[in-house]
C-alpha cells in the first residue's frame, strides 16, 4: 500500500512534468506557428492593400490619359473641320478641347510624380501639344487670310500629322505601361494570394492539432485570409473593369504565347471571345496581314518577348477578323515580366484607325480637288503637267495646255445667284470632261477658269480639233432648275515645247492666249505667240494704272455734240471718258474700256461717268444753257448689274436732273444676250422719262420682230456705214435702208462718225434726223462745248 502510494505520486509528477513540458513545447509551437501565420496573413493583408493603391493608380493613371487623348483628337478633328467648312463652331471646340487637354496634362504629371521615366514623358507630351497648338493657329490663320486650298496645303504637307502621330504614340507608350503593370501587378497578387493561402491552411491544421488553445488565433488569421480574398477579387474586379472600358483593344498571353486575356474591345474586334480564345495560340486569334505584300506580319508577342523590348506593327498592317472582314490597325506590343524581371508574356494593344485613315484620304483629296466640281485642283494639276512633260521626250509625244474662261458668266452669277451659277459650272464640268481622253486631265482653277491637259499628242492640231470642240460643248443649253443657259467661252492654248518646258510657263501662256481671243471676239481659241507676252505686260498695266486712276481723278468727260440735220441746232451731247495718265498721257477708250470691263472696274467707272455727265448737264442748265439731251454710253455689264436701275435713279435724285434730259446708250449685242430681262429693264426706264437709243447699229445681231419689243427711241447708225458713204459708193443701201427702218419704226436716227461734206449731204438727201462726228465738232472738254450751246447752232449744217 505504502508503496503504491508513494510511487504514484512521483509518476503522476513525471508524466505531468512531460505533459507540461509537451504542453510547452506544443503552446511553443503553437505560438511560433500562429506568429509565422500572423506575420504571413499580416504581409499577405499588405500585399491586397498594396495592391488595391497600385490598381487604383493605374487606373486613374489610364483614365486620365485617355481623356488627354480624347481631348488632342477633338482639338485635331476640330480645327480641320474650321479648315474644310469656315464654319467658327469648329474653332470653339478647338479652344475648350486645348484647354481642357492642358488640365488633363497637369493632373498627369501629379499622378506620375513618383516615375521619373513617366514625367520625362509628360514634359515631351507638353512640347509637343505647344507645337500642335502653334501649328494649328497657323492654319487657321491661313484659312481665314487666303482660303481653303492655302490651309489644304499645309496639312497636306504632314507637318501637324507628324505632331499628332508622336503625340498620340507617347500617349499609347504610357497606356502600355500601365496596362503592363496592370497585368503583371494582377498576375503577382494572384500568386501571392496562393502562397498565403497555402501556409494559412497548413497554420490552420497545425494548430487544430497543436491544441484548441490556439484555435482563437487561427480562426482570427482565417477571418483576415477571408479578408485578404475579398480585397483581391475586388481589386481584379476593379482592374477588369477598367481594362474593359479602355477604348483600344487589350490582347495577353503567357510564355507559350497561349491567349490568356482579352478585353471586351478586343473580343469585338476579332470576333473571339474571351472563353473561346483563352489557351489557344495567338496566331490563330490575331491573324495580321501587311496590307500591301498580302504576307503574314510575324507574330509580334514573339518578338516582344525574344526581345525583352516594345515593339510597333508596320504602319500598314491590317487585322483579319474570324469571321473574314479585314481591319486597319495599329498597335505596340511589351513584354509582362515578373518581379525578378524574367518575361512572362506579352500584352498588345491596338486599335482600329479606318476612320483616321478615311480622314486622311478625305483631307488629301480635298487638298487636291476642287470642293464644287471635284476636278483636280491648280496644285494637282500643275504635278500632272510636270510628270506628262517627262514622259513626252520618252514617248516622242507633244502635250498642250488649253485655258478655258467663260463669256458672261459672272452676269448669270449675279442676276440668277450662286446656287445656280455653281449648278452650271458643274454642267460644264462635266462636259469638258466627257469631251477628253482618260489619260487627259481638266481642272479647275478657281470662278469660271478652267485648264485642260491634252497629254501625249500626235500634233498641235489636235489641240485646235480638242478646242473647237470644247467651245461646241460649253455652248450648247444648259438645263438648269428648268431654265436653259447659254454661255459661251474663250480659249487659249500652249504647246509643250514650243511655248514653254515647264508647267508654270505652259499654264502662263495658254492664259495669255485666252485674253487675246476674247479680244478677237470670244467664242473662239487661240494659239500663244510670244508677241502676246508684250500685249500681256500692257494688259497688266493698264489695268494696274486704272484701279489707281478714280481716286488720282485721272479721267475727264468731253462731250461731242448732236446736230439736228435740217436746222443745225444742237439737240444733245454724248459724254465720252477720256484718261491721261501720269506717264502714259492719253490713253484712247479703245485701250482701258476692254479691260476694264474684264477686271469688272467698268462698274465704278461707269458709275463715276454717269454722276459726272449729269452734274453737268445740271450745270449747263442752271447756267441758261439749252442742251437737249445727255447721252451716256452702257455697257452690259452695266446694265446686267442687278443695282443698275438703283443707281441710276440715284444719281438722278442727288443731280436734280430731269430723266428727260438723259439718254441711255446700249448696243444691240447687250440687248439681245437677255432680250426679255432687258425688255424689262428698259421698259421701266422708259416709264420713268429716260431716253433710249440703240448705239451701233447695224453691227450686233437683232431682229426686227426683238426691235419692236424694245421701247426705245432712235437708232444709231454705226460710223462703219457712214464710211462707205464716200469709200463704197455702191454699198449706201444699208445706210439707206436703216434710215427708212427708223423712220417707218417711229424712231429717231443718228448719224455716227459724219466727217465730209459728201456724208452730211447724202444723210441729208435721205432725211436722217441727226449726226454727229468730226465734220461738226471733235469731243471737247466742259468750258469749249459750253460755248458750242451759246451759240445753240452749227452754220456748217445750214450751208
Amino acid at each position: 500500500m505504502s508503496h503504491k502510494s508513494g510511487a504514484h505520486p512521483i509518476y503522476d509528477n513525471f508524466t505531468q512534468s512531460v505533459l507540461n513540458r509537451k504542453l510547452q513545447v506544443a503552446l511553443g509551437i503553437a505560438v511560433l506557428t500562429l506568429f509565422v501565420v500572423g506575420a504571413i496573413s499580416y504581409r499577405g493583408m499588405g500585399v491586397s492593400d498594396e495592391s488595391y493603391r497600385w490598381v487604383r493608380h493605374t487606373h486613374e493613371v489610364l483614365e486620365n490619359l485617355q481623356e488627354l487623348l480624347s481631348a488632342m483628337q477633338t482639338a485635331e478633328s476640330s480645327y480641320r473641320g474650321f479648315v474644310i467648312t469656315g464654319n467658327e463652331e469648329y474653332l470653339q471646340l478647338y479652344r475648350s478641347s486645348i484647354v481642357r487637354s492642358q488640365e488633363e496634362q497637369t493632373v498627369i504629371r501629379d499622378l506620375t510624380v513618383d516615375s521619373p521615366p513617366e514625367q520625362a514623358r509628360v514634359s515631351t507630351l507638353e512640347r509637343l501639344a505647344v507645337q500642335k497648338v502653334r501649328y494649328a493657329e497657323t492654319v487657321i490663320a491661313l484659312r481665314r487670310t487666303k482660303g481653303f486650298e492655302a490651309a489644304a496645303e499645309s496639312i497636306q504637307s504632314g507637318e501637324g500629322q507628324g505632331i499628332m502621330d508622336e503625340y498620340g504614340n507617347l500617349i499609347r507608350a504610357m497606356q502600355n505601361e500601365e496596362l503592363r503593370l496592370l497585368v503583371f501587378r494582377d498576375a503577382d497578387s494572384k500568386r501571392r494570394l496562393r502562397q498565403t493561402k497555402t501556409l494559412l491552411i497548413v497554420g490552420t491544421l497545425l494548430g487544430l492539432f497543436i491544441g484548441a488553445g490556439a484555435s482563437w488565433s487561427v480562426q482570427r488569421d482565417i477571418s483576415k485570409r477571408r479578408l485578404a480574398e475579398g480585397a483581391l477579387f475586388v481589386e481584379r474586379e476593379r482592374a477588369q473593369v477598367t481594362l474593359n472600358c479602355i477604348g483600344d483593344a487589350v490582347v495577353s498571353t503567357d510564355i507559350s504565347g497561349n491567349v490568356t486575356f482579352l478585353n471586351l474591345v478586343a473580343e469585338k474586334m476579332t470576333r473571339w471571345s474571351r472563353q473561346e480564345a483563352a489557351g489557344r495560340p495567338m496566331s490563330e486569334v490575331f491573324r495580321i496581314l501587311d496590307a500591301a505584300s498580302r504576307e503574314t506580319i510575324p507574330n509580334p508577342m514573339e518578338m516582344a518577348v525574344g526581345q525583352n523590348r516594345t515593339v510597333h506593327l508596320p504602319s500598314n498592317c491590317i487585322l483579319i477578323r474570324r469571321d473574314g472582314f479585314e481591319i486597319p490597325i495599329e498597335d505596340s506590343v511589351a513584354p509582362i515580366h515578373d518581379r525578378e524581371g524574367q518575361p512572362t508574356g506579352a500584352v498588345i494593344v491596338f486599335r482600329d484607325v479606318s476612320a483616321a485613315q478615311a480622314m486622311s484620304l478625305q483631307m488629301a483629296h480635298s487638298a487636291q480637288h476642287d470642293f464644287l466640281t471635284g476636278l483636280p485642283n491648280r496644285m494637282l494639276l500643275n504635278d500632272r503637267v510636270s510628270q506628262a512633260i517627262i514622259l513626252a521626250p520618252r514617248h516622242m509625244k507633244s502635250l498642250a495646255v488649253l485655258f478655258l474662261d467663260l463669256d458672261g458668266f459672272k452676269h448669270i452669277n449675279d442676276s440668277l445667284g450662286h446656287p445656280i451659277g455653281d449648278k452650271l459650272l458643274q454642267s460644264i464640268a462635266k462636259r469638258l470632261v466627257n469631251g477628253v481622253r482618260g489619260s487627259d486631265t481638266v481642272s479647275r482653277q478657281g470662278g469660271d477658269e478652267f485648264v485642260v491637259l491634252l497629254s501625249e499628242m500626235e500634233q498641235s492640231e489636235d489641240a485646235a480639233i480638242a478646242a473647237r470642240r470644247m467651245l461646241q460643248a460649253v455652248a450648247e443649253a444648259h438645263s438648269i432648275d428648268l431654265l436653259d443657259l447659254h454661255v459661251t467661252s474663250s480659249i487659249g492654248v500652249s504647246v509643250y515645247p514650243d511655248d514653254g518646258i515647264d508647267a508654270e510657263t505652259l499654264i502662263k501662256h495658254a492664259d495669255t492666249a485666252m485674253y487675246q481671243a476674247k479680244e478677237n471676239g470670244r467664242q473662239s481659241y487661240q494659239f500663244f505667240k510670244p508677241s502676246m507676252n508684250v500685249r500681256a505686260v500692257e494688259r497688266q498695266s493698264i489695268e494696274g494704272s486704272l484701279r489707281r486712276a478714280l481716286e488720282r481723278q485721272e479721267f475727264a468727260l468731253y462731250y461731242q455734240p448732236k446736230v439736228n440735220l435740217r436746222t443745225g441746232r444742237i439737240t444733245g451731247a454724248e459724254a465720252l471718258i477720256r484718261w491721261t495718265h501720269p506717264i502714259r498721257g492719253l490713253v484712247s477708250p479703245a485701250q482701258f474700256i476692254p479691260v476694264a470691263e474684264d477686271c469688272g472696274l467698268i462698274l465704278p467707272i461707269g458709275n463715276w461717268v454717269l454722276r459726272e455727265a449729269c452734274q453737268q448737264a445740271r450745270a449747263w442748265l442752271d447756267a441758261g444753257l439749252f442742251l437737249g439731251t445727255m447721252a451716256v454710253n452702257v455697257s452690259a455689264m452695266e446694265f446686267l448689274d442687278e443695282n443698275f436701275l438703283k443707281g441710276l435713279f440715284a444719281i438722278l435724285k442727288d443731280t436734280r436732273l430731269d430723266p428727260k434730259l438723259l439718254e441711255v446708250e446700249l448696243t444691240e449685242s447687250v440687248l439681245m444676250k437677255r432680250a426679255e430681262s432687258a425688255a424689262s429693264v428698259l421698259k421701266t426706264l422708259r416709264e420713268n422719262g429716260v431716253q433710249l437709243a440703240i448705239d451701233d447699229f447695224g453691227t450686233g445681231y437683232s431682229s426686227l420682230s426683238y426691235l419692236r419689243k424694245f421701247p426705245v427711241d432712235s437708232l444709231k447708225i454705226d460710223q462703219s456705214f457712214v464710211r462707205q458713204i464716200t469709200s463704197s459708193p455702191d454699198e449706201t443701201s444699208i445706210v439707206a435702208a436703216v434710215i427708212s427702218m427708223g423712220r417707218s419704226l417711229k424712231l429717231r436716227v443718228v448719224a455716227e462718225g459724219v466727217e465730209t461734206q459728201e456724208e452730211l449731204s447724202f444723210l441729208q438727201a435721205h432725211r436722217c434726223d441727226e449726226a454727229q462726228g468730226y465734220f461738226f465738232s471733235r469731243p471737247v472738254p466742259p468750258q469749249q462745248f459750253a460755248k458750242l450751246l451759246e451759240a445753240g447752232i452749227l452754220e456748217t449744217v445750214r450751208a
